[in-house]
């Protein structure tokens, strides 16, 4: 009986080891063929760096490349002592920025919450790729199924974001060195959110705006949007639309009254930069390094200063200067951050 006893023992520990071995394998794999972002499209390793953060924000800025390209938060903390961070991802929609909201209030609530309002063009999903872009780096939560299952295309599947390795298989044979490099960590691509370019590209030949055969925002848009206002509204959160001062795509006057109605009818803070773009100084021939699509450093610092105006004017955010962790955290920041500028602008002049 002992014997016996000893055998299915042994029997069972070899069973646990090898579910374990395989397991072990299967995670191993899904790590190497997973895309990571860091030498290559790296807006898809955006989202995921929040997490590395000590959570305690005055402002989260949520929404697409015009709010990740043309805000530095940096700047806001060096002159207006605002502590603050962009949950920013390439074409996000406006259920993504919404459960990107409810996943940050698992984690903090800010004083202010900054939405950019260039997507309500979308009332549907529009393409995968940017979906994983924005969804994959989440951490598991209900808000992230939710994301998920608002975001799917016809051909995608639920199960294929919780085992990536079903996605993602086929890159075993196109693997690169990064997908070895980064199998176990990740750098930051980003300063609190802002992606820094010092290039410069002048924005000239500006495309005419095609006529629509419908201005209207779509219903499942609103209804985001709606959902965006109450959640802030229950959570004591200010909220602001803004429409960045990106001068193409182009934003139509249609869309800009229903902004306004909306932001009037709610009782919301709207700004949009386009109309400002005077006061806040800048010059699109010198102060982007796309032809207007999005501003480099120059421009971002100039619409960050105009932004840090309004949130302690309008919205009351007082600077939070000597708080003892808070300054220590930013000065090993900004040491980053300076550097990689002056690096940039090394390169670039090298390039002349």
């Amino acid at each position: 009986m002992k014997n016996q006893g000893r055998r299915r023992l042994r029997s069972a520990l070899t069973a646990i080891l090898l579910c374990a071995v395989v397991v072990g394998a299967l995670v191993l794999e899904t790590r190497l063929v997973t895309p990571k972002y860091m030498t290559d499209i790296v807006e898809g390793a955006m989202i995921a760096e929040y997490y590395d953060e000590v959570k305690d924000h005055d402002v989260i800025f949520i929404g697409d490349c015009e709010l990740y390209e043309n805000i530095t938060p940096s700047l806001l903390w060096e002159e207006y002592g605002i502590n603050s961070y962009i949950r920013g991802s390439a074409q996000q929609l406006i259920w993504q920025s919404y459960y990107l909201l409810e996943d940050t209030l698992r984690y903090e609530k800010p004083k202010v919450v900054v939405f950019n309002v260039l997507s309500m063009q979308y009332n549907e999903p529009q393409k995968e790729a940017y979906n994983r872009m924005t969804i994959d780096g989440m951490r598991w939560s209900t808000a992230k199924i939710r994301s998920i299952e608002a975001s799917m295309m016809p051909d995608e599947h639920m199960i294929e974001y919780v085992f990536p390795l079903l996605r993602y298989h086929s890159r075993i044979t196109e693997l690169k060195g990064e997908d070895l490099k980064y199998l176990f960590h990740a750098d930051p691509v980003t300063y609190n959110g802002y992606y820094m370019r010092v290039d410069v590209r002048p924005a000239e030949n500006i495309p005419p705006a095609k006529p629509l055969g419908d201005y209207r925002f779509g219903s499942n848009a609103y209804k985001y949007l709606d959902m965006l206002t109450k959640t802030c509204a229950e959570e004591g959160i200010q909220l602001v639309l803004v429409k960045a001062p990106s001068l193409y795509p182009h934003w139509y006057d249609e869309w800009e009254e229903q902004m306004e109605d909306y932001a009037e009818r709610h009782g919301l803070l709207y700004v949009n930069a386009l109309e400002e773009l005077e006061d806040i100084g800048l010059d699109f021939s010198t102060d982007t390094y796309d032809a207007g699509l999005h501003l480099n450093l120059s421009g971002a610092e100039k619409w960050t200063r105009s932004l840090g105006e309004l949130l302690t004017k309008e919205c009351g955010l007082e600077s939070r200067r000597g708080e003892a962790d808070l300054e220590a955290r930013w000065e090993e920041k900004l040491r980053r951050y300076y550097a990689d500028m002056e690096r940039m602008k090394a390169e670039e002049a090298a390039k002349r």
